[in-house]
């Protein structure tokens, strides 16, 4: 009888379909490892069944029931419980594996071609090299095994091995029953070693998650798992350059010895030497690295071990690393790791692209940890500033919140004001952080910041045209032409420049705020708790946003396509197609020559920009001309400026009947100040951006080349894979064998977590949601008021910029966060209300310069109001009333 398994003996590809169930842990990494495309031994398992059967076969149940029943944590110990274990083990080691079992394995061997050679038959329980549980060293494994009787032996030891006092105790210190742990065996062939040893996705011993460690002995591994040797160790960083070697002792090796098994020997020559060259470290490194892109999908680290046979490597074994030392700075060490989406909510509120987070979690740990490196503040090397949760990106809010607080003085509460949302605050110790030599350095580092801003300010505009000329450069490159030396030598270059632009993306991003705050703290010295309004009044209309200016120019393309008969025509055709519109509009089109000019300034950006995976607006305008076509009738240029002028005087007559001539100039010169944050703050990410079109192009002709030689199924699957395995690829480390597997779960497992709704917080590992605001007693919402004036209208709950049609001329926009995309929308709407952002997001600057009341920062918005629900919005106050 065969339990509910169709075979007793799984082949890699059968470990794999059959899962944990069958193959046990071990054998199912194997399993994917396999069908990943790394190089593993010929081999396979017998199944979990096999167990099942021989527990049947032997009469093994009434003792096991016996020891389920009996045997807790307190008193697995005690020598009667460990005279019950010894007898089950004894009946396990005399017992009889099956006849159809033994001949399935036979068979299976022998068609392998393995049954004659050395082989490693190695435990592999169902719960085993979990990510909550490793059973690492707890249950048995054998090496050299020859011939079948010692396999049938060494596998009625790997079943008997779950019974020791030691792997008891392991299950009921993890809470895990018997029945969760049925052992599978994993049989291979034994690689011929020259040297081996283990490789972590992390330092497994500081926590430090930018570091890959290598351990490393001439012969087989068993060396340096069992720790009898000093082994070499080396350290790579995220990209394999190796950092640091330690050349071990060694002192001996464990070989297979002529009888079976191994044994340690001491050669007569010197050990001393390196045992990987400095070539092959960075080749086991990418692998190690690939192993955590595919097995631990990017988030879990891995523990690998492999195997040098001279010539390639081997991996024997993978299993998630379960214990990781907290790695953070010590002085919040006892406070719990809380992650928030706040702050990338607004920008980067999606479901990373496997590229883009490969390309993005390297490039945002740059502009995080940027300005604490430039005011000279000392902090740990390779701290965790971002993380992915089910596929979106999260930042470290504690990490953030004392950085801040230690480098310049800022309280939590400032961070959590600039990253945007109601969010909790960690305990600072302190009670005046500007107080004796810590406090002094403070002050010295906030001067030096402001420095540095000022800076960043004056040398704007040289930064933005030598980027800007870095990026065209690129654009008129042909890549087709490139060998691999080039393709590589150009990803280094692109992350070279990439990562000196933001330094000062984030020193403009912070003078932004920090101007924005002073003119907001002066009005308020007149008018108490008014200042955000006013500010926001007078800064409508006066700046040259350029994500606000491309919302301008769409409505401005709007009224010339109303006076263009070719335009009219193209866009009332009944098969009208966006796609066709510089093949169907004659060269003397005014609007044709307008929308180039458009595409030639803001073609770089695109819906939800900030991935690579999507088209920029040079690639596909649809969405633009979709939008240009539903508003010709209602477009009026005019009307805008009309309204800002009328709100933004409005308040400037306020201003002028409360303040005095040299206090109103006050206002005026930090009104200048906060405009021109705003411009450069949007104007930077604008330049940012731009890199991502060359970058399509780029990725674009590597996923071509991949497509040619059969790797992956079509171009567009270069945005599934990660920058580690396309350098394997470029490299010649990986001859892509199994990565269209990989790219195939990829996407369907970015499509089910689209489906998932991302939770506010992480608190350590948990997922938190923010409880939806509740009305007030006069039927209002509160939140944060970012944009001057009053609106009423229809509340259209909207997902996706792609939604655009729902939204008719006059309604309010609800949506969880916006991008430069959703800006069209923003002038067709009467009023914006945003789940979340800050003061400076980049919808609440448009919001602003364009005059559209806008309150953000209300949790669970979305589902509090209904679509087609009467609102509404009171920008000066902050507030969301709901009509009855």
């Amino acid at each position: 009888m065969k339990s509910n398994y169709e075979a007793f003996f799984l082949s890699w590809p059968g470990a794999f379909q059959a899962g944990t169930e069958a193959a046990g842990g071990k054998g199912w990494n194997l399993g994917k490892l396999d069908r990943y495309g790394f190089k593993i031994p010929a081999g396979g398992v017998l199944a979990a069944g096999a167990y099942l059967d021989f527990v049947k076969e032997n009469g093994c149940l009434i003792n096991i029931e016996d020891i389920a029943q009996s045997v807790t944590a307190g008193n697995v110990g005690e020598r009667e419980i460990e005279e019950k274990l010894f007898q089950i083990r004894e009946k396990f080691r005399v017992g009889r594996i099956s006849s159809p079992v033994q001949e399935e394995l036979v068979s299976k061997l022998k068609n392998i071609g393995i049954l004659e050679k050395p082989l490693a038959v190695r435990s592999s329980a169902t719960a085993e090299d979990s990510s909550k549980a490793s059973f690492a060293g707890v249950h048995e494994s054998f090496l050299n095994v020859r011939g079948i009787e010692n396999i049938l032996s060494c596998i009625k030891k790997c079943y008997a091995s779950l019974w020791t006092p030691r792997a008891v105790a392991y299950r009921r210190k993890m809470n895990i029953s018997d029945e969760q742990v049925i052992p599978a065996v994993v049989i291979m062939e034994m690689v011929e070693a020259k040297a081996a040893g283990v490789g972590f996705s992390c330092d497994p011993g500081t926590g430090r998650e930018d570091v890959l460690l290598i351990s490393a002995n001439f012969g087989l591994g068993e060396s340096v798992v069992s720790g009898a040797i000093e082994p070499d160790e080396y350290r790579l960083d995220l990209m394999c350059e190796i950092k640091e070697k330690t050349i071990g002792r060694k002192g001996g090796m464990i070989v297979p010895a002529e009888q079976g098994g191994t044994e340690f020997v001491k050669p007569a020559g010197s050990m001393a030497g390196q045992v990987l060259t400095d070539e092959n470290i960075v080749k086991l490194g990418f692998e190690i690295w690939r192993v955590f892109e595919a097995l631990g999908r990017g988030e879990q680290h891995q523990d690998v071990e492999w195997v040098y046979d001279g010539k390639d490597f081997i991996l024997v074994q993978a299993r998630p690393v379960t214990s990781v030392p907290r790695y953070t700075c010590a002085e919040i060490k006892d406070q719990p790791d809380i992650w928030s989406n706040a702050n990338f909510r607004d920008a980067i509120p999606f479901v990373q692209s496997t590229l883009n987070w490969s390309l993005l979690k390297h490039g945002l740990t740059t502009i995080l940890q940027s300005p604490f490196q430039a005011v000279g503040c000392r902090i740990p090397t390779g701290l965790r500033y971002v993380r992915l949760y089910q596929g979106r990106p999260y930042i470290n809010l504690s990490l953030q919140q004392w950085l801040w607080y230690d480098a310049l003085g800022l309280a939590p509460r400032k961070t959590n004001d600039s990253l945007g949302g109601n969010l909790p605050e960690i305990k600072i110790n302190e009670k005046k952080p500007y107080a004796g030599g810590k406090g002094l350095k403070r002050v010295f580092r906030l001067l030096k910041f402001m420095l540095a801003m000022t800076k960043a300010k004056r040398k704007a505009k040289k930064s933005f045209v030598e980027f800007s000329g870095y990026t065209e450069d690129l654009l008129r490159k042909n890549f087709k032409h490139y060998a691999n030396e080039d393709i590589i030598n150009t990803l280094f270059d692109n992350t070279r420049v990439s990562a000196k632009f933001a330094l000062k993306f984030h020193f403009l991003s912070s003078s932004a705020a920090v101007s924005y705050m002073m003119l907001v703290n002066a009005l308020e010295k007149t008018f108490p708790g008014q200042g955000n309004a006013i500010a926001n009044a007078i800064m409508m209309g006066n700046g040259d946003i350029t994500s606000a200016q491309h919302g301008y120019r769409l409505v401005e393309l709007a009224e010339i396509a109303r006076s263009d008969a070719n335009a009219g025509r193209f866009f009332a055709a009944e098969s009208f197609n966006p796609l066709c519109w510089d093949k169907d509009l004659p060269d003397n089109s005014p609007f044709k020559k307008s929308f180039q000019n458009f595409l030639a300034e803001y073609g770089h950006r695109g819906i939800y920009e900030a991935d690579i995976i999507n088209p920029r607006w040079r690639e596909d305008p649809s969405y633009l001309l979709n939008i240009i076509k539903s508003s010709m009738e209602t477009a009026d240029t005019g009307l805008i400026k009309a309204r800002q002028k009328e709100k933004a005087d409005s308040a400037w007559r306020e201003i002028k009947q409360k303040l005095l001539f040299h206090r109103r100039l006050l206002i005026k010169s930090l009104l200048k100040q906060a405009l021109k944050g705003a411009e450069l703050r949007e104007m930077s990410k604008s330049v940012y951006i731009k890199l991502f079109e060359p970058g399509r192009m780029f990725y674009q002709e590597i996923g071509r080349r991949l497509t040619e030689k059969g790797i992956i199924g079509g171009q567009a699957d270069i945005y599934h894979c990660t920058l580690i395995e396309i350098f394997s690829l470029l490299k010649g480390y990986w001859d892509g064998r199994g990565l269209a597997a990989l790219v195939a779960e990829r996407k369907v497992r970015k499509k089910e977590m689209e489906a998932l709704s991302p939770p506010d917080l992480i608190v350590d590992e948990a997922p938190h949601f923010m409880e939806p605001v509740t009305t007030s007693p006069g039927d209002a919402l509160t939140g944060m008021g970012v944009a001057a004036g009053r609106a009423s209208g229809t509340a259209r709950l909207i997902f996706h910029p792609g939604e655009w049609e729902k939204l008719q001329a006059g309604d309010v926009l609800v949506a969880p966060s916006t991008d430069p995309a959703w800006t069209p929308l923003f002038l067709r709407a009467s009023a914006i209300v945003m789940e979340t952002g800050g003061f400076l997001s980049h919808g609440s600057i448009v919001a602003r310069e364009y005059g559209v009341p806008a309150v953000i920062n209300i949790p669970g918005v979305m589902r509090l109001l209904r679509d087609g629900q009467k609102i509404t919005v009171d920008g000066d106050g902050g507030k969301i009333y709901l009509w009855q």
